[in-house]
């Protein structure tokens, strides 16, 4: 291709940072309109990508070596200080590793980072953390900081969106944490004119993670999420990064913190923190923190069922709702439990059972606002859904184990005991669980207050004293 000389014109794309020496009104290489702007280039370039900040960096040849000849470092871990945080990222955050946590905004994510920061620094000798914001200014994030209570030696804060200037203290200051708050607010440049585009977003994240990659620390990002729940941005943000971590809330003031990937650890794991005055508090023992304690009897349409998140097991209760349809399609409203395994199970009781669902709009609920995906929880959806559409309550001591195939079968589930167990201290004295046996860790035939179940219809004539 043809050079420009020095000095020249070019329009390069805002959007996605594609360069040409003429205007056009749609870019080429994204397709936005209007994105093209003029700029002076005082070197050389290539018209289309090779010119802008996406240009692949120049680096010395790279030799293949074989895999058995690698060598296997033991990973380094650095704890937050946050008990339930460290969970989650399966048992602190790993050196030359970079951690994106999303969330809505004043959830906390700035909040749990600013702890986190205070805590690390309080631990360590001689290591600072560095505190970079882009949305906030030095003294809004003081004032957090003194009514956290959370002390302030060996951080550093910088105010700033410029991924230059950043850069430049990160080598300088060499920190152990660094915390990036937020990514969208980013700029440099060589991506484009504007912040917070595609081509800003990958460029200025890929510098960061490079950077952190090299050195013995942690990279920590905050993303905004747009209002589907996931995080705003391409998705590559998140195949850049070691962990992705989703913050969430419930209409308490309860928080979970889930791990979506996780390099290093498992993604099973929930961390659950209450927000106070003092800032987010880990949830200690939350074993019964979904629970809705009741003086009287269960209404129709609840049913408990113990579940495992990750190395731990919590009681919550499932609550169900079935009223007839406004029009000629019904409707099934379930959010944290799936709509389309809500609808199987509603199918499986019309047709095992006889009890017509097809006619009837479906409401789910989980009490405390906690997701459930475990397959666990089939039985007690299903004894939910009857007991909604029969207007007749289960037992209050009663809880419900099992997978639900479509035949109606109850399947056996994974370690069973410790859910037994958990139940069991909490005072459910009457346990429903499959009669088959699992991975080896199946109830014995004598204990008292287990009942085995083969099949759905056995399991709500047990119950309930119905069924066929």
């Amino acid at each position: 291709m043809a050079k420009k000389k020095a000095g020249g014109r070019i329009f390069r794309c805002s959007s996605c940072g594609y360069s040409q020496p003429k205007w056009l009104g749609r870019c080429p290489g994204c397709g936005e309109w209007n994105t093209l702007e003029e700029q002076f280039q005082e070197a050389d370039f290539t018209p289309g990508f090779a010119s802008s900040a996406a240009a692949v960096r120049q680096t010395d040849e790279a030799h293949p070596i074989p895999l058995e000849q690698v060598e296997v470092h033991d990973t380094v871990r650095i704890t937050t200080g946050i008990s339930e945080f460290d969970r989650v990222l399966g048992g602190g955050a790993v050196k030359r590793s970079a951690v994106l946590i999303g969330g809505e905004p004043g959830i906390g994510k700035s909040t749990l980072l600013l702890q986190a920061a205070a805590a690390t620094a309080a631990g360590t000798v001689g290591q600072r953390t560095l505190y970079v914001s882009g949305e906030e200014s030095a003294g809004q994030i003081r004032g957090r900081a003194d009514r956290l209570g959370v002390p302030l030696k060996n951080i550093e804060l910088l105010c700033t969106n410029s991924v230059e200037n950043i850069e430049k203290v990160l080598n300088n200051l060499n920190p152990l944490i660094v915390i990036i708050d937020s990514v969208q607010t980013l700029f440099s440049p060589q991506a484009g004119t504007i912040p917070g585009t595609i081509n800003q977003l990958k460029y200025c994240a890929n510098e960061l993670v490079q950077w952190v990659k090299e050195r013995d620390a942690a990279l920590f990002l905050t993303a905004h999420v747009t209002k589907e729940g996931v995080i705003a941005g391409p998705k590559v943000l998140e195949h850049m990064v070691d962990t992705v971590i989703s913050f969430e809330r419930n209409e308490d003031d309860v928080r979970f913190l889930r791990a979506l990937k996780n390099r290093f650890g498992s993604v099973d794991e929930l961390g659950i923190f209450r927000m106070d005055e003092k800032g987010l508090a880990a949830v200690q023992d939350p074993a019964a923190l979904f629970i809705i304690q009741r003086q009287g009897e269960l209404p129709a349409g609840s049913a408990t069922v113990p579940v495992f998140e990750g190395s731990r097991v919590f009681m919550v209760e499932i609550q169900a709702l079935t009223v007839p349809a406004k029009g000629t399609m019904t409707r099934v409203f379930s959010d944290k439990i799936d709509s389309a395994r809500v609808s199987r199970v509603a199918a499986v009781l019309e047709k095992r059972i006889g009890l017509r669902f097809s006619d009837q709009d479906i409401y789910i609920n989980v009490a405390g606002g906690i997701r459930l995906r475990e397959p666990a929880i089939d039985l007690a959806l299903a004894l939910a859904l009857y007991s909604a559409r029969t207007d007749i309550p289960a037992r209050k001591n009663e809880a419900f184990i099992g997978e639900l195939s479509l035949a109606g079968e109850i399947r056996p589930v994974r370690r069973l005991k410790p859910l037994i167990k958990t139940a069991q201290s909490l005072g459910f004295t009457q346990l429903y669980v499959p009669a088959a046996a699992g991975d080896g860790d199946e109830p014995e035939p004598a204990m008292q207050g287990i009942t085995r179940v083969e099949n759905l219809a056995e399991t709500i004539k047990c119950a309930f004293g119905a069924g066929k």
